[in-house]
């Protein structure tokens, strides 16, 4: 068996996955990112979407930014790397399986991350070489799945959930994205169906996180490089995401309590 990298000064490294595409998993990514860092947390953002890096252009970060040394891009105080800043943007990163181990293998090793209490990593979608290779590469300290309420995205996060356990990661939680849309009236439309993610979560004995409802801010900030939790930092939206953050470390929290060895008696 590989022996796992220790990244010094790193505390945790969480991976941000979902079993599908099209969830807002990048955004959830970054705005989760940002609520941290506005908590007092030392932040990074590892991009291991090799194929569709978008974290760059979420925080309006552009392949200039970066000078070429081994230190990440740092935006909103928040440390940065992507396959995104290497590439051009129209250029497509067509590789097979073993260079993505490789190139996220060097993303780990040959960047000076520094000391962090989190390492984000956004990963693509599905349950393929890049979840399998961060599994194996760094001790990952647990994972967030993102899902959207309707059936047929809950019938997939299983999948992602079973591949998660095959790989002795614990899921802290599962946040619902795209939850509902709040029209003027104040009432609320559950555009993708109700109540899927907190129903797998509830089923499958892993925590609840929260519910991220569809607002057009979201996307507007994103698309400005600026995201929601940095640019409305009092708007509800905002808040949502800091309390995701602050359940998210209770349930780190509880899953270190859980490992921790029993303390030694004074006999």
């Amino acid at each position: 068996m590989q022996q796992k990298i220790d990244l010094p000064g790193v505390r945790h490294i969480v991976a941000v996955a979902s079993a599908k595409g099209g969830v807002g998993k990048s955004t959830v990514t970054a705005n989760l990112a940002l609520a941290l860092k506005a908590q007092g947390h030392r932040v990074g953002l590892m991009d291991a979407d090799i194929y569709g890096p978008s974290l760059p252009q979420m925080l309006g970060v552009t392949t200039d930014e970066w000078d070429r040394t081994p230190e990440p891009v740092e935006k909103y105080g928040v440390k940065l790397m992507s396959m995104g800043l290497l590439i051009d943007p129209d250029q497509a990163a067509a590789m097979r399986g073993p260079m993505i181990h490789k190139y996220l293998q060097a993303f780990l090793t040959q960047f000076q991350w520094g000391e962090l209490d989190f390492l984000l990593v956004d990963m693509p979608p599905g349950t393929g070489d890049a979840q399998m290779s961060l599994a194996q590469l760094v001790p990952v300290t647990g994972a967030v799945v993102v899902t959207l309420p309707q059936q047929v995205s809950v019938a997939v996060v299983r999948r992602g959930l079973a591949m998660f356990q095959t790989v002795r990661v614990p899921v802290l939680g599962l946040i619902e994205n795209m939850s509902y849309f709040v029209a003027d009236d104040g009432k609320r439309y559950y555009i993708f169906g109700q109540g899927g993610g907190e129903r797998i979560a509830r089923e499958t004995g892993i925590p609840f996180l929260g519910s991220i409802p569809i607002d057009p801010r979201i996307t507007e900030s994103g698309d400005r490089g600026d995201p929601i939790v940095h640019a409305e930092p009092n708007s509800s939206i905002a808040q949502t995401y800091l309390q995701i953050a602050q359940r998210m470390k209770a349930e780190l929290d509880r899953c270190a309590r859980e490992v921790a060895p029993l303390p030694e008696l004074d006999l």
